[in-house]
């Protein structure tokens, strides 16, 4: 990844690279699939949240670990046939980083020590890249003072250069105690580069910034700042650091054309992949819905049911809404079927791998083939979660890439 990111850093290859949430199973196989076709580099980023070790929970994704997340990736890319460049990383590692963490507000040194925990077992498992991101802390932040966080990140780096020698990336994209300053941006980098040589230890494959980006519900309800991507990528440039941004999802096709020119060598996006997949069952749910009224089937699945409980009773939609509906209660929620549909959009994909909700979608997609109504159902909601995708795969200026590399 590292001489992939120097040749886009030298103007050799314009492009931005795409680092893709694996949301769901589909989103996985969705991406590969794609990677194969239009012939890009295909980067996942799993944060604690989504893959973790068993001794904190596993992640919500299929309740894998680190080894089943890489095993599957594996297996999903030899039966997608898709042979090019397949990066697997590490979002948003670090303490604190998994949300119960934060709610517990575990000790300083608990949080170090899980997170180091964390870190071992990527590394174990065969991850490319580490986001080293010690910029959460319940007892003292937010913003967590860049000192401790240059401290902690170095402590980090210690203990995962013993591990293994694995590529990692520093920053956070929060508005709140994030780099976004340009002077303090290009001071952080100085005296970590100085620390680094000190202590032996190589420089960041890219350092994260924050360009404006911010995503509530479906959209992206930030101001995305050309200027000031534009100088972030180049201060990071100057050092020899791919420039990343977080939370791409949902930005105007516009800007995202945008992105290689301001030298962004790579963007994040994950929940609008999710939420394409949530957005597709639920009209699969609809599709099924007319078939029964039509008595094509005599037994619907009751899918949509299913997932709006799962996805409210999670709660992870909280975090997703904008400053105005946070003061909604739970009853003005369920009492509304347009919003809780859409909370459910925004957060299915937390629950989809939830037994009720399986066996649901399996009924579904049986009453959807033998009416009639879809073939091939599953084919139909990888489709559209590769639209999703492709929309920055375009944009990024990332077809053919493998081949121009």
């Amino acid at each position: 990844m590292r001489e992939l990111v120097e040749r886009i850093l030298s103007g050799e290859v314009e492009a931005t690279l795409l680092g893709i949430g694996p949301m769901t199973e589909t989103v996985i196989e969705a991406a590969l699939e794609l990677g194969r076709d239009e012939g890009f580099p295909v980067i996942f980023i799993a944060s604690r949240n989504q893959i973790d070790s068993k001794e904190f929970g596993g992640g919500y994704v299929m309740g894998w670990d680190q080894r089943e997340f890489v095993g599957r990736i594996t297996r999903a890319a030899e039966e997608a046939g898709f042979k090019g460049p397949l990066y697997i990383c590490r979002d948003h590692g670090g303490p604190w980083q998994r949300d119960e963490e934060m709610k517990g507000k575990l000790s300083p040194d608990e949080a170090m020590a899980r997170a180091k925990r964390s870190f071992e077992e990527d590394i174990k498992a065969g991850f490319h890249l580490l986001h080293i991101d010690p910029t959460k802390d319940p007892h003292i932040g937010p913003p967590v003072p860049l000192k401790i966080v240059m401290e902690r990140t170095i402590e980090l780096l210690r203990f995962t250069s013993r591990i293994g020698d694995v590529e990692y990336e520093i920053g956070t994209e929060e508005t709140s105690g994030g780099l976004t300053d340009p002077e303090v941006f290009e001071r952080f980098i100085r005296e970590l580069l100085g620390k680094l040589e000190s202590e032996g230890l190589k420089k960041p494959c890219f350092i994260v910034g924050q360009t404006g980006t911010l995503v509530r519900m479906d959209e992206n309800v930030g101001r995305f700042d050309p200027e000031k991507a534009r100088q972030l990528a180049g201060i990071a440039a100057k050092y020899g650091i791919g420039f990343k941004e977080h939370n791409a999802d949902y930005l105007p096709e516009e800007l995202l054309r945008m992105h290689p020119q301001l030298g962004i060598t790579a963007a994040n996006v994950a929940p609008e992949f999710g939420v394409a997949e949530t957005k597709a069952y639920l009209k699969l749910a609809d599709m099924e819905r007319r078939a029964a009224e039509e008595g094509r089937i005599s037994s619907p699945s009751g899918f949509d049911d299913v997932l709006m409980e799962a996805a409210f009773k999670s709660g992870r939609w909280r975090k997703w809404l904008k400053e105005e509906m946070k003061g909604l209660s739970d009853e003005e929620i369920l009492s509304n079927p347009e919003l809780l549909r859409k909370v459910t959009e925004i957060s299915g994909h937390y629950v989809l791998s939830d037994e009720e909700v399986m066996a649901a979608r399996r009924r579904m997609f049986d009453n959807l083939r033998s009416s009639g109504a879809l073939p091939d159902p599953e084919g139909w909601v990888r489709d559209r979660v590769k639209e999703a995708i492709m929309k920055y795969v375009e944009a990024f200026n990332l077809k053919g890439l493998v081949e121009r590399m």
